[in-house]
């Protein structure tokens, strides 16, 4: 079936206010939601936390979605943003799981999974992040990594939970690295993933799902990758940040 594409920018740690402001002024000035809309591709970007209520405020029709948040409505969790928090800004789509929270603050896939439940139980738009590292690929073992990130973050939920769920397949060995894993390899890996969620939630659920590849995806390579069958979009870091770049990358989808 036809699933629609999605592009999503990453922008992790980068973007004051003013900067965020800007780039959302460029968009608007470049018609980039309304070349969207004309080409069936949903758009988004995932700003800090500091900046997503100025984002959300001059998005201009796109997604707005923050890049992690903590499973408990409230609480001692220091330095934590609770979903209460995002919805009083109007925020209902989070990224979970990136594997810069896996390897620089020990997030699992367990971890990944109390956050889904309660996003998913809010009604968010949930961008599951998972993928394998250099050490684990050289190893042959992509796959089995692959296989316990979906089986552990999205336990618990049911076939009804799935249209609230986008999974981005990233191999931390190329993101931000230059390394790019092959169209072939990216086509394979979302295929796999596809036939997991057919697995665990039927046809029906592994046909509507959107898998995003992550990790180097660039304007001159982003058109190659979602020409892949299993390939619905691409959750893109740094060329996400200028709005020159990210009109390019729609524009090549």
């Amino acid at each position: 079936m036809s699933r629609k594409k999605l592009l999503m920018g990453n922008w992790k740690m980068n973007h004051t206010i003013s900067e965020a402001n800007k780039f959302c002024e460029d968009v608007k000035a470049a018609g980039l939601v309304r070349l969207a809309r004309k080409k069936g591709v949903m758009l988004g970007v995932a700003p800090s936390y500091i900046a997503l209520s100025a984002v959300k405020k001059h998005a201009h029709g796109l997604i707005v979605s923050a890049q992690d948040a903590h499973y408990a409505p409230k609480g001692a969790y220091t330095s934590s943003i609770s979903i209460p928090m995002l919805q009083d800004i109007g925020v209902d789509w989070s990224l979970i799981g990136h594997s810069e929270k896996r390897t620089y603050e020990g997030e699992t896939s367990f971890t990944c999974n109390q956050k889904i439940k309660a996003l998913v139980k809010n009604e968010f738009h949930v961008v599951y992040c998972v993928g394998e590292t250099e050490k684990e690929y050289v190893a042959g073992l992509t796959k089995d990594v692959i296989r316990e990130q979906v089986v552990t973050g999205l336990m618990g939920l049911s076939k009804e939970d799935m249209p609230y769920i986008v999974i981005a397949y990233e191999p931390v060995w190329s993101i931000g690295t230059g390394k790019n894993a092959s169209v072939e390899i990216a086509q394979d890996i979302c295929s796999y993933i596809r036939e997991l969620i057919n697995e665990i939630f039927g046809k029906v659920a592994a046909s509507k799902i959107q898998i995003l590849y992550g990790g180097s995806v660039k304007p001159e390579n982003i058109h190659d990758y979602l020409q892949a069958e299993d390939v619905d979009g691409a959750l893109v870091g740094g060329a996400s940040l200028k709005s020159d770049s990210f009109q390019a990358l729609l524009e090549n989808i």
